[in-house]
């Protein structure tokens, strides 16, 4: 399976990334060289394809996949392909508050911490659907991690398209986001449409 082994945030810095999106609160003191050389346009479009695919944790593949989803889906493909990253499994875990980072969502779903109506869904890319109901499973609800993760987690807001309760670690998906809902992942997602479609 392939790893990004790239440090966080020396990625973070060098696609311009604030890594809060991602779930860190430290800052990096890497210094990035500026350059005064002008970007392509070729350069641009691929800069926000990898800004999506590294803050939604996804590779080459799938992310192609999922444009092409979006594509043949109706209204606008960009917007479509920003609801089905953001839909994905281990990223509502996330927006839920279940977990420190992304990574650490994913790393949820992976180990079977996570059920979605009441069965244990261990895919993190997994597309939610409205109405779908997200918890942790019972067994773990009252573990060291997850009491530490909750406790790290409080203060952070669950958007609006997700109904949270906190203290029982469990989210109803009351709608699929729509762009302005997920206004805080700093993609242009017409770049991304206009680079896969030329």
């Amino acid at each position: 399976m392939a790893v990004d082994r790239v440090p966080i945030l020396k990625r973070c810095k060098a696609l311009d990334i604030n890594p809060s999106v991602l779930g860190y609160d430290k800052e990096s003191n890497r210094q990035v060289k500026k350059t005064n050389k002008k970007m392509s346009e070729y350069a641009l479009h691929l800069r926000e394809k990898q800004k999506a695919k590294f803050i939604y944790g996804v590779l080459e593949k799938p992310f192609r996949n999922y444009y092409e989803k979006a594509a043949k889906m109706p209204g606008q493909t960009g917007e479509n392909l920003m609801t089905m990253l953001e839909s994905r499994l281990d990223n509502v875990v996330f927006r839920m508050t279940m977990a420190r980072t992304r990574k650490e969502a994913r790393q949820l779903v992976d180990h079977h911490f996570v059920t979605v109506n009441g069965k244990s869904v261990n895919i993190p890319s997994y597309l939610v659907k409205a109405g779908d109901v997200i918890e942790i499973a019972e067994k773990y609800k009252s573990n060291d991690r997850m009491k530490e993760i909750c406790e790290r987690t409080a203060a952070r807001l669950v958007p609006s398209w997700i109904e949270c309760d906190k203290e029982n670690k469990k989210a109803t998906i009351t709608e699929l986001p729509k762009r302005e809902q997920i206004e805080d992942i700093p993609v242009n997602e017409t770049l991304i449409v206009e680079l896969y479609s030329k």
